[in-house]
């Protein structure tokens, strides 16, 4: 006897977004709930420093704005980058001036902390989807072999190490953060 196996509907992003939120978070992409992974010290401190950096030369003048973990819906996909910064001018806004809480646009520059149990090419995929729908910048840190992998619209990807500096928004004037340095931010 053959037992044949039902056929699994995919998921619809409106049924993905009635969902409970999960922590970590989850992110909807073609059809597919995927739950990121739980940080650990690493990425936590990566997270919070460099968010804290951008928004440290950038927040005052009104330029750009880093969040962390914040949900985007793009294009029937909803993802959480580990940090998602977006231009001033950009940002989500309600009627009266304050942030909204849905952000249905990609961020202007994503940055992914890349977990030991994370796919690295579901990540980069991530990235490559975000710069097709108009995200101008996109990190992938690799806290192992302490690399960032910085991908560009129209550009092949580079990968920075040591003093080289780390490729930001080019409106950010006073950004040289080199890999070097953002690695050492490890030793506490």
């Amino acid at each position: 006897m053959v037992v044949a196996n039902p056929i699994q509907k995919k998921l619809s992003l409106e049924d993905f977004l009635q969902l409970p939120e999960t922590k970590p978070a989850s992110e909807f992409i073609n059809g597919e709930i995927r739950q990121k992974p739980m940080p650990q010290g690493k990425h936590s401190l990566i997270q919070v420093r460099l968010s804290n950096l951008i928004n440290n030369l950038a927040l005052d003048n009104k330029i750009a704005y880093a969040l962390t973990e914040i949900r985007c819906i793009v294009s029937a996909r909803v993802i959480v980058p580990d940090i998602g910064v977006f231009l001033w001018e950009n940002l989500p806004k309600t009627d009266n001036g304050e942030i909204a809480n849905k952000f249905i646009i990609p961020p202007d520059w994503i940055i992914e902390i890349l977990s030991p149990e994370q796919s690295t090419n579901k990540v980069i995929e991530k990235i490559l989807f975000c710069l097709n729908q108009g995200t101008k910048l996109g990190w992938l840190i690799d806290c192992d072999d302490q690399s960032v992998m910085v991908f560009q619209q129209n550009k092949l990807p580079e990968i920075k190490y040591k003093e080289e500096i780390l490729t930001g928004l080019d409106i950010l004037s006073e950004w040289n953060l080199t890999a070097e340095i953002m690695f050492n931010w490890f030793k506490i």
